[in-house]
C-alpha cells in the first residue's frame, strides 16, 4: 500500500472517530469505531492501519488509536 493510501486510511478513521465522539467517553466512541472497521473495512485496510499504529501512529486521533487497539484484541 502506498503512502498516499495510508494517509487516506488515517484521514478516514480520524473522521469516523470525530463523528462518533457523541457516544460518551473515548472508550465508548472507540468501541463504535472499532465495530465500524470490523464490519466495513477490508482486511488489508485494517492490517495496514494496525501496522501503522504499531510503528508510529502519530497522526491518529486519540479515539482512533484506541479503536485500533480494540481492533487488535
Amino acid at each position: 500500500m502506498s503512502d498516499q493510501q495510508l494517509q487516506n486510511l488515517i484521514k478516514m478513521i480520524n473522521q469516523i472517530s470525530a463523528n462518533n465522539l457523541h457516544h460518551g467517553d473515548e472508550s465508548q466512541a472507540a468501541d463504535v469505531v472499532a465495530g465500524h472497521l470490523k464490519k466495513f473495512w477490508a482486511r488489508s485496510m485494517k492490517e495496514q492501519l494496525i501496522a501503522y499504529a504499531d510503528e508510529d501512529g502519530g497522526d491518529l486521533a486519540p479515539v482512533s488509536r484506541l479503536a485500533v487497539q480494540k481492533l487488535k484484541a
